[in-house]
């Protein structure tokens, strides 16, 4: 099993930058593939990016590419969102999570078996 807890989420205006970090534990980090979601009031869970297993390969939906940066380390058993040029639209909560055992990657929540707790992101206009 991952347990998972992310932090830096917060407060910012249009624009504006902030890095989302993931830490897991477990010794078996790297043999999972690693997403990012996010959830806005009132609407479903959404894909945000993922990383594969040894961090050759990064997926984003269209709206944050160019934008958000997926990027793990396998060494310290963590996995970072950096998000630039936010806007209001990427207002949510944002969950780290593990793929299941030996994935490639994916982009639906049902490929994810492990989830943190989450982290708020608000972006005020």
């Amino acid at each position: 099993q991952v347990q998972l807890v992310e932090s830096g989420g917060g407060l910012v205006q249009t624009g504006g930058s902030l890095r989302l970090s993931c830490a897991a534990s477990g010794r078996t980090f790297s043999s999972y593939a690693m997403g990012w979601f996010r959830q806005a009031p009132g609407k479903e869970r959404e894909f945000v990016a993922a990383v594969t297993r040894l961090n050759t390969n990064t997926y984003y939906r269209d709206s944050v590419k160019g934008r958000f940066t997926i990027s793990r380390d396998n060494a310290k058993n963590t996995v970072d969102l950096q998000m630039n040029s936010l806007k209001p639209e990427d207002t949510a909560i944002y969950y780290c999570a593990a793929a299941r055992l030996g994935a490639l990657y994916a982009t639906s929540v049902h490929g994810y078996p492990y989830w943190g707790q989450g982290t708020q992101v608000t972006v005020s206009s």
